[in-house]
C-alpha cells in the first residue's frame, strides 16, 4: 500500500503509522498507538527488572597467622553474608617474608572453607593473584 494512503488511514483513526521492519524491501508498517506500545514496552521491562537477583560480592581479608578467635568472627560474618545470598571473596595477603609460606595461607583458607560449609560452598579454590590469595564462596542450593 503507498505510504500516502496508510498515512491517511492511520490519521483518520487517530493512531499512528510505525515502522516495524525498516529494512525490509518494502519496509514494513503497522498503525497503532505509539503511547501506548512505549508504555507496555517500559511495563514488561519493569516487571523483568523486579524479577531479577541482584549477586553482591562481600570481601573477607586476613593474614596467614591469623588466630583461631579472629577466623571464627571473620567466618561469622562471611556466614552472614551467604545466608543473605551473597558471594563471599575470602582473601588472605602476603607481607613481606610471608610470602615464602603460601602453604599456611592454603590452610588458614581451608580452615575458612570448613567452618562456613553449612551456608557455603567453594566456587573458585585457593589461587595466587599478586601478593594476596583469593578464593570464592557462594551460598549453597537447597
Amino acid at each position: 500500500m503507498p505510504t500516502r494512503k496508510a498515512l491517511e488511514i492511520a490519521f483518520d483513526r487517530k493512531l499512528d503509522l510505525v515502522k516495524v521492519a525498516p529494512n525490509a524491501k518494502p519496509p514494513v508498517c503497522r498503525i497503532m498507538d505509539y503511547g501506548k506500545y512505549k508504555y507496555e514496552l517500559a511495563k514488561k521491562e519493569k516487571e523483568a527488572k523486579k524479577n531479577q537477583k541482584v549477586i553482591n560480592v562481600k570481601e573477607v581479608r586476613m593474614t596467614p597467622n591469623i588466630e583461631d578467635h579472629d577466623l571464627k568472627v571473620k567466618a561469622n560474618r562471611a556466614m552472614d553474608f551467604l545466608k543473605n545470598g551473597d558471594k563471599v571473596k575470602v582473601s588472605v595477603r602476603f607481607r613481606g617474608r610471608e610470602l615464602g609460606h603460601t602453604d599456611a595461607g592454603k590452610e588458614v583458607l581451608a580452615n575458612f572453607a570448613e567452618l562456613t560449609s553449612e551456608c557455603g560452598v567453594i566456587d573458585r579454590h585457593p589461587k595466587m593473584e599478586g601478593r594476596n590469595m583469593i578464593m570464592y564462596l557462594v551460598p549453597k542450593t537447597e
